[in-house]
């Protein structure tokens, strides 16, 4: 067999071993971000650009958050934020739509006061996501009934749901244990929905 032969041989297996090693690589890469970011990374390939333009959107997250210095709360923060949110529970019957607004301002206030970069939203989104993963689409979904409110579209429902869904991070924020749905779905807000599905005081009368 003719030199040229073998050359040709041995750089087409070198092409093939390189081939695998970077497939395998491509495919570490994908599991790792799929177990760090859960959900978030069919979140992430879901809109749009691509699964290799969303993995490197998710390494980028990660190497931003690396520079962060996030740290914990104080204990006495910690109670402060708490009682803050037992306060916009009780009264989200009355007061709905305050409460919403409250919410929406104690998650911002604990990110901030964590040391999270206060960006547009898009972008605090994606800054928290790395460290909560599991719960960052509910704050996404928390953020979007907020705006439908401000422009009316939103109903009662709508705004217990998202009270659930800002609970769920700021738990996480908080390091706390309690569950989104036993606090606001169980307790105060429970009452608003009695108050919402009975007479006199249903989503209608409110939009």
């Amino acid at each position: 067999m003719p030199t040229w032969a073998w050359i040709l041989i041995v750089v087409g297996a070198i092409v093939l071993i390189l081939a695998a090693l970077a497939l395998a690589m491509s495919r570490r890469r994908r599991g790792r971000l799929r177990e760090r970011f859960g959900p978030e990374y069919e979140q992430t390939v879901a809109r749009g650009g691509g699964r290799r333009e969303a993995e490197r959107d998710l390494e980028q997250r990660e190497a931003k958050r690396q520079r962060l210095l996030i740290v914990p709360l104080s204990p006495e923060a910690r109670e402060r934020y708490l009682r803050s949110w037992r306060d916009l529970q009780e009264r989200f019957v009355d007061e709905p739509s305050q409460s919403l607004t409250n919410a929406d301002r104690l998650v911002t206030e604990v990110m901030r006061e964590r040391g999270y970069p206060m960006d547009e939203f898009e972008q605090r989104a994606a800054d928290v996501s790395v460290d909560h993963p599991l719960v960052v689409e509910n704050y996404r979904s928390a953020h979007r009934i907020y705006v439908a409110e401000g422009n009316g579209t939103a109903t009662t429902e709508d705004l217990r749901q998202a009270v659930i869904h800002y609970r769920a991070l700021f738990d996480e924020l908080l390091e706390s244990d309690d569950q989104a749905e036993e606090e606001v779905g169980g307790g105060a807000a429970r009452r608003a929905d009695g108050g919402a599905g009975g007479g006199g005081g249903d989503d209608s009368s409110r939009r």
